[in-house]
């Protein structure tokens, strides 16, 4: 299964709890096994499960859901009247919820900028649309300030969907948005080969201008990393806030790492130099084409 589910988790009582799933984005298995030791399971009613633990939950304990989803938004609703909330990922198998993210001291800021910090930086890394259409802007582009200037167009143009797609001010369906991601690469990959050329195209002269423009796609395609976050409205805007920040260093230790290892083959190898570029442009091209086809069937199945 993909995506993110949301589950509130409720207090009911001194010990008492219940775990109840929104949207029934995946069903509680019919052996629970996720709660520590010292709970017991009390009856469960319709996509709601109830436990008690005596003691009641602490810091230390965590519950273990066995889905397969991208992450979770919890909702916690403890008695006294505190509510926190987080997002936590999955690693393809179960989703971890420690305890003590969702403990009311846990929503201080230096745990919620560190949860999404992270979830960004693992989204760009592991987003391989993402990093190709970076590597065909280092492709394309030649010289440090138009790096600069297409970098940071490309950064302000994303983080502006992002932030539309979260709060809800704007939205795009997820099948043409990973399309022409595809779309966009091919097109880096195709400007790039052709950069040599004699005749210059708007998109080598000004490419902070065509990042600008695709940046506003991929803005949607991060958004759709954090799905519905579900989360207490005071929590969104920094969540927000640095999950961007997290992508921001992902891409930016990308591009380094490839800067870096381009001095290096320079150096090493400065006849082979030409061919490989041109040869990473056409694998890129490649692959984004492969994509494209793959993809197409989603658009049409979404109509």
């Amino acid at each position: 299964m993909t995506g993110v589910g949301r589950v509130f988790l409720d207090e009911t009582a001194p010990g008492n709890y219940s775990l109840s799933i929104v949207d029934q984005i995946a069903p509680f298995p019919a052996d629970f096994r996720v709660l520590p030791t010292r709970c017991t399971h009390l009856e469960p009613r319709s996509y709601a499960y109830h436990f008690s633990c005596q003691p009641s939950l602490n810091l230390i304990d965590e519950i273990q859901l066995p889905w397969q989803l991208e992450g979770v938004v919890v909702i916690a609703r403890w008695q006294g009247g505190e509510e926190t909330s987080g997002y936590f990922p999955g690693d393809g198998y179960q989703i971890t919820v420690p305890m003590s993210e969702l403990s009311a001291a846990s929503s201080s800021m230096y745990n919620l900028s560190k949860r999404y910090l992270l979830l960004g930086i693992d989204h760009i890394l592991f987003g391989l649309d993402h990093l190709l259409f970076v590597l065909g802007m280092l492709l394309l582009i030649s010289g440090p300030l138009k790096l600069v200037k297409t970098i940071t167009s490309f950064t302000v143009a994303h983080s502006f969907t992002l932030a539309f797609a979260v709060l809800g001010i704007a939205n795009f369906p997820s099948a043409p948005v990973e399309l022409l991601i595809a779309v966009s690469i091919v097109f880096l990959a195709r400007e790039s080969l052709s950069k040599d050329r004699a005749k210059t195209t708007l998109t080598q002269k000004k490419p902070w201008i065509v990042a600008f423009v695709f940046g506003l796609l991929h803005g949607f395609g991060f958004a759709g990393a954090l799905g519905d976050l579900g989360l207490r409205d005071s929590d969104v805007p920094p969540a927000l806030l640095f999950f961007n920040l997290g992508v921001e260093v992902g891409q930016l230790a990308f591009i380094s790492a490839s800067l870096v290892l381009h001095w290096i083959i320079r150096k090493i190898a400065p006849a082979l130099m030409q061919y490989g570029l041109r040869g990473l442009a056409y694998g890129l091209g490649t692959v984004a084409t492969f994509w494209i086809f793959e993809r197409t069937p989603a658009l049409f199945s979404a109509i």
